[in-house]
């Protein structure tokens, strides 16, 4: 009896003393999300972009309302079917990000594009025109991306002050901000080169819709593929690493 009393009291759990002083529980630490997933400039740049772009998915979903609107157009030549074509391919998709509850950013990015290029289509009766908004919006872009160039705040280097956490340090570096403007450069020509060819064959005589339509698909998520691809490469030859701003508080050894 007194033996399986000592062994039942060696084996019993201990009750802690209640006066006795405990220690505060200790978390293990974990880096944060960002810093964890990208330790280089590179890497960083290479998953911003890509969530930018939205993937396959995201370029095809801007692209299918085009090829709505312009075959279409093509089929019936009745810019208001073709109108509703568009717009109706966009509200499906739409409808289909909904119900699977993921993000219909691009597919909202893609109605927009298709309302506006609509409502310049049927002001006019002309159907190339509901081409022209991209257009323009194409030439915006590259005009913009170049002004960053040239004024040494190349718009790639704020992909890498939000992974950071400060918008403007990556311009202390030369190595960084040199990449920063290639990488613009690689944005800029998906952009002028689209200007460059549908301008011109949007000013031609004769209704140019259809071949501005088969322009504006294959030099869109091919081209943009294209020029990915290119940055990736760039990417792909350096690993510069991440400067992260510490908080003084939490570094002692920061004055």
């Amino acid at each position: 009896m007194s033996e399986d009393v000592g062994e039942a009291a060696a084996t019993a759990p201990s009750t802690p003393d209640p006066s006795a002083p405990t220690e505060p529980e200790t978390k293990p630490e974990t880096k944060p999300e960002a810093e964890a997933a990208h330790d280089t400039v590179e890497a960083a740049v290479r998953a911003q972009l890509a969530k930018a772009l939205g993937g396959v998915r995201g370029m095809v979903e801007a692209a299918v309302p085009t090829i709505a609107f312009t075959g279409t157009y093509v089929g019936t030549d009745e810019i208001k079917t073709a109108v509703a074509a568009g717009v109706g391919a966009a509200v499906v998709l739409l409808l289909v990000r909904i119900a699977q509850r993921s993000n219909p950013q691009f597919v909202l990015n893609s109605l927009v594009g298709i309302g506006i290029a609509a409502f310049f289509a049927l002001r006019s009766g002309k159907a190339e025109d509901a081409f022209l908004p991209g257009i323009l919006l194409n030439a915006g872009y590259a005009v913009a991306m170049i002004f960053s160039i040239v004024v040494r705040w190349p718009v790639v280097g704020f992909i890498i002050g939000s992974v950071t956490g400060d918008p403007t340090a990556w311009r202390s570096d030369p190595g960084i901000l040199k990449l920063c403007m290639r990488l613009t450069w690689l944005l800029v020509l998906p952009c002028a080169v689209r200007v460059a060819v549908q301008y011109p064959i949007y000013l031609a005589d004769g209704d140019q819709s259809g071949l501005l339509g088969a322009a504006k698909i294959v030099m869109g998520w091919p081209l943009q593929v294209a020029a990915l691809a290119a940055m990736l490469w760039l990417l792909a030859r350096g690993r510069t690493p991440i400067e992260r701003d510490e908080d003084p508080a939490l570094n002692p050894r920061n004055p």
